[in-house]
């Protein structure tokens, strides 16, 4: 039976009548889900007002290593105290390989002012979607996340996972070889595991609209449903969770990195972004169309669609840690692979960072912006907070695009008329983002801005201590 569209306390009891058991999880700022399974007796009690979870998943890395400096959420001197962890109850789904155990996502609260803390990534999307819902607004969204796979050797007794940690990474084989994107022959190869995530995702209400191979050895793409924004990043998180559990029973490890493999191109996370009226109209389309517009591409495209095209333009070198979050999100921004390193735009162009969707070669009511810097490794709910506030700024302040559009078939190798070069690492982003004239300050405030860039400097400073494979190749015997 599907879960109901529409939870509510007093529902409560009735929908959980045969279960024994809740799994709830929340999302720290890494996108990764952190949660518990409790009795239903215990879920019950605690659904309405929420129930305390240790503050320490916004106080430690993803591998629960506390940052060198502490923040301000979760420290010592607090003693690492309780948040208000409040369940989701309309986020109510059911997990198809783990027996149909009820689950809920949580929202974490301040356990002092009861408002949301500022670096939950749930909270930070939606009070940037209800600046939209005062003016009467709302925002859809689609997503797309590609990922290599992998799995250990027919010879091998460890897991995939395990195998790349006793093993040079690079030389784990992957899930199929060869570069065949939109083969609809090489998913047969592993046709079980294939059908098993597409029709997984569909009972766990994370559907696929799209799911084929990309190009890359064992590279597959998924296009997930679109629609209302929030419960876009919902999915897109949710998928992760899906993917790599269906994943386990075969003996595959989906790997979301950036940037898996030297020389091949990388992992996106192109995230599409339309904004509507209460009615579900398309606001970013032009009724009638500009015969005199400053730039062709833009003929179909809203006054409301411009400036919020400018906003994303203006925004986009400040917001960089939330869209490209790790030391690895930045080997895959770099040119000649697919992927935009400059602020640019244009219509369908897929080189450039912003592409903009629209008439004359998509229907009306599709009108959108796919922005395509975001990796498959970045939190949906920052990226997609991060595009609605940018370009809700921009509707905000009536700002202009700055730029031109790329020429079609004009790389974007960063020369001064196409546009900044974005960040080349994570600490250029960071430093970028935390500085004190930061649009992410504008638009997200301080205590965000600094919780998030303190999280982005642990990774920095772990990845100037690490000594690589690399290092050791090049200079064991040599200087």
């Amino acid at each position: 039976m599907a879960p109901p569209d529409v939870v509510t306390i007093e529902t409560l009891p009735e929908i959980l009548k045969d279960d024994t058991k809740v799994k709830m999880a929340g999302i720290d700022v890494d996108g990764m889900l952190r949660g518990k399974v409790v009795s239903k007796k215990k879920f019950l009690s605690i659904a309405k007002e929420g129930f305390g979870f240790c503050s320490v998943i916004f106080g430690w890395d993803m591998h629960d290593m506390t940052y060198f400096k502490e923040l301000k959420i979760s420290n010592k001197q607090n003693g690492y105290r309780d948040l208000i962890a409040v369940p989701d109850l309309n986020s109510f789904r059911r997990i198809p390989w783990e027996d149909d155990v009820p689950f809920f996502l949580v929202s974490f609260l301040d356990p002092d002012t009861l408002t949301p803390i500022c670096a939950c990534p749930r909270s930070l999307l939606k009070t940037t979607v209800d600046k939209l819902k005062k003016e009467g607004c709302n925002a859809m969204a689609g997503a797309e996340l590609e990922f290599f796979q992998f799995k250990a050797p027919s010879d091998s007794t460890s897991s995939a996972a395990a195998y790349m940690r006793d093993n040079v990474p690079q030389n784990i084989p992957s899930l199929t070889e060869g570069m065949f994107g939109y083969s609809i022959t090489r998913p047969t190869l592993n046709k079980e595991y294939y059908y098993d995530v597409f029709n997984s995702c569909q009972k766990f209400k994370c559907d696929l609209e799209g799911w084929h191979t990309e190009s890359g050895p064992g590279v597959y793409e998924a296009a997930l449903e679109f629609g209302q924004i929030s419960e876009t990043a919902d999915r897109a998180s949710l998928f992760k969770y899906a993917v790599r559990s269906v994943a386990n029973g075969y003996g595959i490890t989906p790997c979301f990195m950036a940037k898996p493999k030297h020389g091949l191109p990388g992992n996106s996370g192109h995230t599409h972004v339309s904004v509507v009226d209460k009615d579900g109209k398309n606001l970013f389309f032009r009724e009638t169309k500009d015969e005199n517009p400053p730039y062709p591409d833009i003929a179909h495209l809203s006054d409301l669609g411009r400036h919020f095209l400018a906003g994303l333009l203006d925004g986009l070198p400040d917001v960089m840690p939330m869209l490209a979050p790790t030391v690895n999100s930045y080997k895959r921004l770099v040119e000649n692979f697919w992927a935009p390193v400059t602020v640019s735009w244009g219509l369908e162009h897929r080189a450039a960072s912003i592409r903009l969707i629209s008439p004359p070669t998509s229907k009306p009511g599709a009108t959108r912006f796919e922005v395509r810097v975001p990796g498959a490794d970045a939190n949906p709910y920052f990226v997609m907070a991060a595009i609605l506030g940018l370009g809700w700024r921009g509707v905000e302040k009536k700002l202009e695009i700055p730029i031109p559009p790329l020429g079609k078939g004009q790389d974007v190798g960063g020369s001064d008329d196409k546009g900044a070069r974005l960040a080349r690492s994570l600490r250029e982003a960071t430093d970028r983002f935390a500085s004190k004239d930061s649009v992410a300050r504008e638009v997200f405030g301080d205590e965000f801005v600094d919780h998030f860039a303190g999280t982005r400097n642990h990774e920095i400073r772990l990845w100037d201590e690490a000594v690589t494979d690399w290092e050791l190749k090049r200079y064991v015997e040599t200087v």
